[in-house]
């Protein structure tokens, strides 16, 4: 197939891994015993290849060229044409061949971290389903059809958060993960279903352009109402990107295996952001939204790298700092500044993707992920740590690693614009996020080896071949930004103040935890602080305090009111039919001539009280 035709064909590139989802389910139970649960995970990897070089010669064909849109029929009813439109263009196809290149090598990594699950089949399909659903929404151009494939990424995200449900802590932590999401989605729903008798399109070149027309005044429209629009469709990104107020279930969804958190901190998370970078015209119609999302996104990028700090799980540690990045993407959207947000995506996936991969190889063998159990694995696991290094060096505004040039571009930008505090939020955020990440490889890789170290030899290949490769795919990453002409011209003091703040948390943690390797410091007066961080602001507790028990409260009185009152009616009136019943039938004589006397009484009865 020529390259042009990998352009006109890239809507298989999703249904590659469809393919693959429903192909894995064919190793059911019976036919496992007799051939294994390997070959689901063989059949999605093989497609999942298929689909990633699919993307990237599609997007070698496209590069430099206009986007192109094609519309596959979806539903026709009378007049009511329903179309998926698809967005080919070197963005989209970009897209995809990072969802498609991560998902290989999760999966890859899975194959050695699940080797003795029987589970093969149900988890790779969910896999293929992830990463179907991703690269639908990559090239949809609807805000209707995104919204559809954004639900079903949640229930993948429930069922994959759940896959060990034997184990009541997963059952919890994929029930918190999706109840918090849904009331995201459901206000999604709302801002989805009011935009269009406003719009006439859900496509969002449309929405792009009718919000243009609005800003210069050819259309007219209620501010109050495109504020509320506004803020039901800022609401589901809020929940799909763990961002305050419902970033909760994040935290939870750690329960899952590694190799599933793989993807759903590098790119998962991502899709919340991904919609809302393409939303921006309509946000910027309300500046309520607007002030609404920065604040939103300044608080969790700020809070989310402080909590991460604290905690003593160390996949919990990488959560936070998931939320913390997505919140900085919030911030560069907010302050108009999309293209920076959409290269904070891509420079944080390969990042953050080798930093789970790095921790999952410790935890697969040393059978925790408690920190405090962890410590003395650079002279055991020196491959891993330098992993983890790497993905640490990717994360932050560290030169002349990826995050650096996006980073330091986006501070400049806000700097030399006049936002000085959103400036700050990214300083400090890169800051802290730096002594984070040093903490962590401090309390695992430094010190000395612990009762759950001790004993702590390299992984397989299956685990570090793409742990491996993915070092090099971040370590490449500026090259990858240089050759797509994406390096943006940096000024001297924002490369100073950004590198500074990177080496400045990086040789904090060095100083608190390399020598030690072991707790935080335990000062005294840091202890109410690191409580409130461990606790997470005390948020789960507050919200105990209040939503939730509001909601306990409405449920309690609920379910009094329908056993009492409404089975309470419907009781009563069996009970009253039944003794009628009884009663009546000690009437039944048997005589025509009593029954003729009854009907003639009630007859009249009857028109007496009529008249």
């Amino acid at each position: 197939m020529s390259l042009d035709g990998l352009v006109r064909t890239a809507w298989l590139i999703p249904l590659y891994a469809l393919v693959a989802w429903l192909g894995a389910l064919i190793w059911s139970p019976g036919i496992t015993r007799r051939t294994g649960p390997r070959p689901a995970g063989y059949l999605n990897a093989l497609l999942t290849l298929v689909a990633f070089l699919h993307s990237v010669g599609a997007l070698v064909a496209i590069w430099d060229q206009p986007a192109q849109v094609i519309r596959l029929p979806w539903l026709q009813v009378g007049d009511l044409v329903l179309e998926l439109p698809l967005q080919v263009s070197s963005l989209t196809l970009g897209a995809c061949a990072v969802v498609t290149g991560l998902n290989l090598a999760a999966q890859i990594y899975g194959f050695g971290y699940m080797e003795m699950d029987w589970g093969w089949a149900r988890f790779f399909s969910l896999l293929g389903l992830f990463e179907g659903g991703m690269c639908a929404l990559a090239l949809c151009d609807s805000l209707f059809f995104s919204y559809v494939i954004l639900e079903i990424l949640t229930l993948g995200t429930y069922l994959l958060v759940g896959f060990w449900f034997n184990q009541s802590l997963v059952v919890t932590g994929a029930r918190d993960a999706f109840l918090t999401k849904r009331i995201g989605d459901l206000l999604l729903l709302m801002g989805v279903i009011a935009i269009y008798p406003l719009t006439g399109s859900w496509e969002f070149e449309d929405l792009t352009a009718w919000a243009k027309s609005v800003q210069a005044g050819a259309i007219s429209v209620d501010p109050n109402l495109i504020a509320l629009v506004g803020l039901g469709l800022l609401a589901g990104p809020v929940g799909k990107c763990a961002q305050f107020p419902l970033h909760l279930w994040l935290d939870e969804a750690m329960e899952g295996p590694i190799p599933s958190t793989i993807l759903r901190n590098a790119v998962v998370v991502g899709t919340g952001a991904w919609v809302l970078i393409r939303l921006q015209p309509l946000y910027e119609l309300s500046p309520t939204v607007l002030r609404l999302m920065l604040v939103i996104g300044g608080l969790t990028a700020v809070g989310g790298s402080l909590v991460a700090l604290a905690q003593i799980d160390a996949k919990r540690a990488l959560s936070y700092l998931v939320s913390a990045y997505m919140g900085l993407i919030f911030v560069a959207v907010g302050t108009g500044h999309t293209q920076q947000a959409y290269q904070l995506l891509l420079t944080y996936a390969p990042a953050m993707a080798l930093l789970v991969m790095a921790l999952g190889m410790v935890i697969w063998n040393s059978i925790t992920q408690d920190l405090r159990y962890l410590g003395g694995l650079w002279s055991r696991r020196p491959i891993s740590g330098l992993c983890f290094l790497t993905g640490m060096a990717g994360m932050v505004a560290l030169p002349p690693f990826g995050s650096f040039w996006v980073l330091t571009d986006l501070w400049q930008q806000l700097a030399q614009s006049g936002q000085g505090l959103w400036a700050a939020v990214v300083l400090v955020t890169n800051a802290v996020t730096a002594l984070g990440l040093t903490r962590v490889f401090g309390l695992v890789w430094g010190g000395k080896p612990q009762q759950m170290s001790e004993r702590s030899p390299e992984v397989h290949w299956p685990m570090m071949l793409p742990s491996t490769a993915m070092m090099g795919v971040t370590l490449h990453v500026p090259m990858i930004l240089a050759a797509l002409d994406l390096l943006p011209a940096l000024q001297g003091i924002p490369i100073a103040v950004m590198a500074g703040s990177s080496l400045a948390g990086i040789a904090l943690g060095a100083w608190l935890y390399l020598p030690r390797g072991r707790r935080p410091v335990d000062w005294a007066f840091l202890a109410d602080w690191q409580d409130l961080l461990a606790n997470d602001f005390y948020t789960p507790k507050l919200y105990r305090a209040s939503v939730v028990f509001v909601v306990r409260i409405i449920s309690e009185v609920t379910a009094l009111f329908d056993r009492y009152v409404v089975d309470g009616v419907v009781n009563l009136t069996s009970l009253v039919v039944l003794a009628g019943g009884q009663v009546l039938k000690y009437t039944t004589s048997g005589q025509l001539q009593a029954y003729v006397l009854t009907i003639v009484v009630g007859v009249a009865l009857l028109g007496w009280l009529i008249l």
